[in-house]
């Protein structure tokens, strides 16, 4: 059997994040679950209406491009993509053909075609013989990105869907919520034993990244088992069936001359370096810092553990809150790191075990004020308390009513502050050291547990306040 090799393009559409539609006032609300209550004339396409351009629209699509390195266009234009179905009110969608509002630029390592603006359709279900158009989708803002064919497997595809997602919301731009179809992605699909690409086939509408590796899958299967078999593929669109798992066929996949596109009439022709608030010089000044540079920038200079970095990157309300505590010791990577680890282990640990709260919504601060937890981490590394310490206080801070429950009170209302005094720990470390003459000759011959077990008794003898490390050291020079 030849071996083939596949070949994957994706086009992903993303809603923006702004008040209105894209070409009319009415609400862009994707949380209003009433059909039909969100629309007017313009994006119900009646006879008369004209479309007037989301500024705020355009502006989020060009801080997109200008984070992934692509071409901002000084001209563009929106163009008329004509084609009959029931979610397109009008015949036709306003959309972006020839000029692009960007071209080029990458992400993740995938090379980008482009990325253009246009409307969204309406949202269609489907009950027994009847179908439902829900309209208050119709004409929001939708940010369309192609990628080269470039991507081998579904597993690459799924990396570059999720990071495209976590910079829309870095950006503001747009929750990308796949369950919600503010993120929705199209797979072409080819294989091929030779160097020239095989028949392209299109999955539309994969609403979940698992769908979107699943499909690719399938289809490269698919694919395979044809031409293995001696059949061809057919160029077509197929969607994607969760409860089998498997695509099925659409339509025979249309070309761009059966849009029949041509320049929009009804809205101005762009240049974007005379509109005041798009000058890209100006907006790439406004982007925040990116995910792959905050990924960096943990790691490679905080010293943090790559799957710690990448809960701060990807969970910006935890992210934040971290960022927020270490300005109390910006310097101090011992703190810096256990703030990472008391964060990502104990306090995510707390808090996924409180049905009352979501770990990507929660806003932490409340919970716990960041100098709190600054100050319980610092406790920590000047030795007042133990690690053990530190996780019980950590989960009276969180359950403390007022949620400003501070670390230090805590610690000496329940007698939690460790006893560094050589002194007393020294009269600590004889009174074992009398009581245990059998161990002391077993460490004195070399056996290191022995060390250890006079050590646990000596915790166990303060009842857990002693320092660990000032009562091993007294104990060490009293044995020598």
């Amino acid at each position: 059997m030849p071996e083939y090799k596949a070949t994957i393009g994706l086009e992903i559409h993303a809603e923006l994040k702004t008040r209105t539609k894209m070409f009319c006032d009415s609400k862009n609300d994707p949380d209003e679950k009433r059909p039909n209550v969100n629309i007017c004339p313009v994006c119900m396409g009646y006879p008369g209406t004209l479309p007037t351009m989301n500024k705020q629209a355009v502006k989020h699509v060009i801080r997109v491009g200008l984070a992934l390195g692509g071409e901002i266009a000084d001209f563009t234009e929106f163009d008329r993509k004509n084609y009959f179905y029931p979610d397109i009110p009008k015949g036709y969608q306003i959309s972006q053909y020839k000029y692009p509002l960007v071209k080029g630029g990458n992400l993740s390592g995938v090379a980008l075609t482009r990325i253009h603006l246009e409307e969204d359709t309406a949202r269609s279900t489907h009950e027994g013989d009847f179908s439902l158009i829900d309209f208050n989708r119709a004409g929001l803002p939708l940010m369309e990105l192609v990628t080269e064919p470039v991507i081998r497997s579904g597993q690459e595809a799924v990396r570059f869907a999720r990071e495209l997602q976590l910079l829309l919301q870095t950006l503001g731009a747009g929750e990308a919520n796949m369950e919600k179809g503010e993120m929705r992605v199209e797979a072409n699909i080819s294989i091929s034993d030779t160097d020239t690409f095989g028949t392209k086939v299109e999955v539309k509408n994969l609403n979940s990244f698992r769908a979107v590796e699943k499909a690719i899958a399938y289809e490269i299967a698919r694919h395979g088992e044809l031409l293995d078999k001696g059949e061809k593929v057919v160029q077509e669109t197929r969607g994607w069936d969760e409860k089998t798992e498997t695509t099925f066929s659409q339509r025979i996949k249309e070309d761009s001359h059966d849009y029949r596109y041509f320049p929009e009439p009804d809205l101005p022709k762009l240049m974007i370096s005379e509109i005041p608030g798009l000058s890209p010089s100006t907006l790439k000044k406004s982007l925040p810092e990116l995910p792959w540079d905050k990924r960096k920038r943990l790691v490679e200079t905080l010293g943090l553990k790559p799957e710690d970095a990448e809960v701060f990157v990807r969970q910006m309300n935890w992210g934040s809150y971290f960022e927020n505590v270490i300005r109390v010791f910006p310097d101090d990577k011992k703190k810096i790191l256990s703030t990472a680890n008391y964060i990502t282990s104990d306090l995510a640990g707390i808090v996924k075990n409180d049905a009352s709260q979501n770990v990507d919504t929660i806003e932490l601060y409340k919970k716990i004020p960041e100098e709190n937890f600054a100050k319980l981490i610092s406790m920590l590394g000047d030795g007042v308390i133990s690690s053990r310490a530190g996780k019980d206080l950590l989960k009276m801070m969180y359950e403390s009513e007022s949620g400003k429950a501070d670390p230090e009170a805590l610690a000496n209302e329940h007698g939690m502050v460790q006893k560094n005094d050589e002194g007393h720990l020294a009269e600590v470390a004889r009174k074992l050291i009398d009581a245990n003459p059998r161990v002391v000759a077993d460490y004195k011959a070399g056996k290191e547990a022995a060390l250890q077990f006079l050590l646990g008794q000596g915790m166990k003898e303060t009842k857990g306040s002693a320092n660990p490390e000032v009562l091993k050291s007294v104990l060490v020079k009293l044995l020598s």
